[in-house]
């Protein structure tokens, strides 16, 4: 059995980067470091104070320590993790091009005042979800030992448990929003077109650009025979292939 060390060392960089941050904004919270309303979204301080640090810092934000921000923080190590290792396995640029896109979606569809929220965090954390169970639609889940289901509809039966705990669901409804959106750009319409409209940019792909170099030089990954299951993979360059 691997040690807490050696299991948070073998975790991919993004779900790692982001998990880590989600629990360091967490704990500074609970140490009185600092209010969350100076990292929430409030537009008005964005474009009036110039505080575009609210951008980026309302994602990090989970919540006060409970249930439900371990199981948000649980939710990025099992399906962030298994979306980077498996679907982007050595491709990293895509998978943050991914949640940068999520990111800003987030931030314009809250930007209407209806669907305004000021952290934006488990709306991020919940388009990781919905990714995660279009791309392994048939994963059998184990919902708190009581009922299993597809993980097609993982999603829906976590939004129903937020509605009968009294939890907003606001925030899981973009986050689904934002998942579809990511999914039908990058799966569904290159599958009807042939085309890809949602390429990651060269900017985000130079920046691991050495990563990519080091991996390399790395002994070949062998993986086990039915490790993942048959699927159409999405190429950055747009093509689309069988």
């Amino acid at each position: 059995m691997s040690t807490p060390a050696e299991f948070y060392n073998s975790l991919p960089p993004i779900s790692k980067a982001y998990g880590t941050m989600c629990l360091v904004a967490t704990t500074a919270f609970h140490l009185g470091l600092f209010p969350p309303e100076y990292t929430a979204l409030i537009y008005e301080y964005v474009f009036k104070h110039f505080e575009v640090w609210r951008l980026v810092t309302n994602f990090f934000f989970l919540g006060k320590f409970s249930i439900n921000f371990g199981i948000r923080l649980l939710m990025i190590a099992r399906y962030g993790v298994q979306l980077e290792k498996g679907v982007f396995e050595r491709r990293t640029a895509d998978f943050l091009w991914m949640m940068i896109f999520g990111a800003l979606t987030l931030l314009v569809l809250s930007a209407i005042p209806l669907l305004w929220t000021p952290f934006l965090g488990v709306s991020l954390v919940f388009m990781l979800l919905y990714v995660w169970s279009r791309e392994f639609p048939n994963a059998k889940i184990n919902l708190y030992g009581l009922v299993q289901l597809k993980a097609f509809y993982f999603p829906w039966a976590m939004l129903a448990l937020d509605v009968i705990f009294g939890s907003p669901i606001l925030p899981d409804l973009l986050g689904i929003v934002a998942g579809h959106l990511y999914y039908f750009l990058t799966v569904l319409h290159p599958l009807a077109t042939g085309k890809n409209i949602l390429k990651t940019p060269r900017w985000v792909s130079i920046n691991w650009l050495a990563a990519s170099e080091l991996d390399i030089r790395r002994p070949p990954h062998c993986p086990r025979l039915n490790q993942q299951p048959v699927r159409l993979v999405r190429l950055s360059e747009g093509e689309v292939t069988g």
